[in-house]
């Protein structure tokens, strides 16, 4: 059995997603986020900012000891200005993972919607195997309204396994961290954001 048909056959009907590595000399803290961050019983420090497009800000951060191209451990925070709701930012990202499954066979995703919140929980699962070593992760995205109702808040944990063992060990670990988390994000008092000018 190959190793691509092994990782699918361990998926399990609920996940799927990348977070892509990015280099940077210079952290600009762009969301008056005060850090590091706790969660999940470990403190992850801002690591990577980006301002890809007008009013679309994402933050990256670690634990100490990990770098973002290599990170088995992040979280993330991204912040989109322009009027939206959580269920239309979600459903970016899975039109994304929709796309996705084409060349991915791992990818899988389930999302829950708290109709008197609004908020959006979306957790999935992707892989690059060809990627060397090969690496699948496992995403969960909390999709928050902002105050004022002008943006997105996204706050999303990622955990990535590198290598046939590593990918494998990650999978079966869904078994029991899959729903802790989840309702850990899901609980959390998470900080609020506010861009920089």
């Amino acid at each position: 059995m190959s190793l691509s048909i092994k990782i699918l056959a361990l998926a399990l009907p609920f996940m799927a997603a990348i977070t892509l590595a990015h280099a940077q000399t210079d952290v600009v803290e762009r969301l008056n986020v005060p850090g590091p961050i706790q969660f999940d019983g470990k403190d992850f420090a801002l690591a990577w900012t980006s301002a890809p497009t007008e009013g679309y800000f994402k933050q990256e951060y670690v634990p100490a000891g990990q770098v973002v191209e290599t990170f088995t451990d992040m979280f993330l925070v991204e912040v989109a200005t322009r009027p939206l709701r959580p269920i239309d930012a979600a459903g970016g990202q899975i039109q994304s993972l929709q796309a996705r499954k084409q060349t991915d066979p791992v990818v899988n995703y389930d999302i829950l919607h708290n109709e008197n919140s609004g908020e959006v929980l979306l957790d999935f699962v992707l892989s690059d195997l060809k990627a060397d070593p090969i690496f699948v992760e496992w995403n969960a995205y909390r999709y928050v309204e902002q105050p004022d109702g002008e943006g997105v808040v996204l706050y999303g944990i990622s955990r990535r396994g590198y290598g046939d063992d590593g990918a494998k060990a990650l999978l079966e670990s869904l078994k029991t961290i899959r729903s802790p988390t989840i309702l850990a994000l899901s609980s959390a008092e998470l900080p609020p954001v506010s861009v920089k000018d």
